[in-house]
């Protein structure tokens, strides 16, 4: 059996791919922390009490982290707001910005909450034509290097975590005239960033890699799993499907995506993305978690059974 499988002898004694930690606020992530649970909110980010009320909800359900859509300057100096309140009604646990469009964006959310969320794709050139010679595509790289030096630093000096958040369907034009729209595509997309990240002596990283394909989604995660197994330098992985919709299937889509890495072994942070409330994903996901080996989610209680009739 090849000793890169992330389980042991006995087939069914199933373990956790070994990630460093990621701190985040006052929750940890990776290596052997239990697996954690997230959930979005979907309320308009300047409006503060509907926001506050909402993550609330999700809190309350569950959740170990909330993620809040910013989608300019405007909502991104609003989480100062957001934050303060939960802290004044007691919820500590840590926030994570969403950022749309604008690289800068990240850099004023990360000076109130503990995670932002970038996507490579956001920070490309514009290109009218692609050149695809070496020269141009390092060029590329420098550039994105110089966007990202500022979100560095005050990422260092508020001690808040990154995740590298890659989309299939937002590939940069300079990704996909080298590799396609394909899995490898979108590992290389995250590498990218890693490695300008750790050049610049950051290592505080989470990395996705979501689809709205469930086939696409699993290989991808595998085949990024495998890589950063072969550079000796493996980050904590969040787990998701995009738009898997509502009711039984998008509770049906997003286990088939996410329960199949979690019993690899991968995954280190889970959300189950819904087009309902968004507290109703949590539950879907402390059940799926029952049915994964305590071995890799390291929560309290497991079933040794392979499948449930989950609820909606």
């Amino acid at each position: 059996m090849s000793e890169n499988r992330s389980y042991s002898s006995d087939y069914f004694s199933y373990s956790r791919l070994k990630t460093r930690a990621v701190q985040v606020g006052n929750l940890r992530i990776g290596e052997n922390a239990r697996i954690t649970i997230q959930s979005m909110t979907n309320t308009n980010s300047l409006d503060t009490e509907a926001t506050v009320a909402q993550c609330i909800r999700i809190f309350d359900a569950g959740a170990d982290l909330v993620r809040i859509s910013v989608q300019g300057i405007a909502e991104a100096e609003n989480l100062k707001n957001i934050k303060q309140q939960l802290l004044e009604k007691g919820y500590t646990k840590p926030i994570s910005a969403d950022v749309h469009f604008n690289p800068k964006i990240a850099e004023v959310a990360a000076k109130y909450v503990e995670k932002v969320r970038i996507n490579p794709g956001n920070y490309a050139e514009i290109m009218n034509q692609i050149d695809d010679s070496d020269e141009q595509y390092l060029e590329a790289l420098h550039k994105i290097s110089r966007k990202l030096k500022t979100l560095v630093q005050i990422c260092k000096k508020h001690q808040t975590s990154i995740r590298i958040g890659v989309n299939h369907g937002s590939l940069s034009k300079r990704i996909l005239s080298r590799y396609g729209d394909t899995p490898e595509g979108m590992v290389e997309s995250a590498l990218e960033f890693v490695r300008i990240f750790e050049q610049a002596d950051f290592q505080d990283l989470i990395i996705s890699l979501k689809s709205s394909n469930v086939l696409t989604m699993v290989y991808a995660n595998r085949l990024l799993a495998s890589r950063m197994r072969e550079s000796g330098k493996v980050y904590p992985m969040h787990l998701g499907v995009t738009e898997a919709g509502n009711g039984l299937d998008g509770r049906q889509k997003s286990i088939a995506g996410i329960a199949s890495l979690l019993q690899d072994g991968i995954g280190d942070t889970v959300r189950v993305s819904l087009t309902e409330a968004p507290e109703h994903e949590i539950s879907v996901v402390k059940e799926l978690l029952k049915w994964i080996p305590k071995t890799i989610t390291n929560h309290a209680e497991t079933k040794s059974a392979w499948f449930s009739p989950f609820s909606y």
